[in-house]
């Protein structure tokens, strides 16, 4: 069975998607990883599985910001929303947190939203399911590739 990163990787080579991986040491904070990177942290996709009534999404948005609940409260027009915890997330996806790829399917079999900050950078770099692998692409080829739903969810 292929590993996440793998999974990713095979599905950008697919579709003819360049791309270029960092192996880097293991990071745990956006900002340890835009430094192993070499990039800014805003360019950094930071994805968080986020439960919004009775279900999981995957939300992504430039490492540089927060997220907002009182807007994603208003967008899905949802009264409780909460962060997964990290048994979920390993449950839900087998990743530890910092290392969530910001991919729904093929991926991950979850709904993709992103917010606007994203499209704000001309590239995106993420972990790609571990992390010590990083991925850095366009991001227009990311939201053509992702399909995502954009939104405004973010604050500073």
């Amino acid at each position: 069975m292929m590993n996440t990163y793998d999974k990713i990787v095979t599905y950008l080579q697919e579709n003819e998607i360049s791309f270029k991986s960092v192996h880097h040491e293991e990071t745990h904070t956006s900002e340890e990883s835009a430094k192993a990177r070499g990039e800014d942290i805003s360019v950094g996709g930071k994805a968080i599985l986020m439960k919004i009534e009775d279900e999981f999404v995957l939300l992504v948005i430039s490492a540089s910001r927060r997220i907002d609940t009182k807007k994603i409260k208003k967008y899905f027009n949802a009264k409780n929303t909460r962060f997964a915890s990290v048994d979920e997330l390993k449950d839900l996806t087998g990743l530890v947190p910092g290392s969530v790829p910001p991919f729904g399917s093929p991926i991950l079999s979850f709904k993709l939203y992103i917010d606007k900050s994203i499209e704000a950078n001309d590239k995106i770099a993420f972990n790609a399911g571990s992390l010590t692998d990083s991925v850095i692409m366009s991001v227009s080829d990311y939201v053509k590739i992702a399909a995502p739903t954009v939104f405004d969810f973010s604050k500073e």
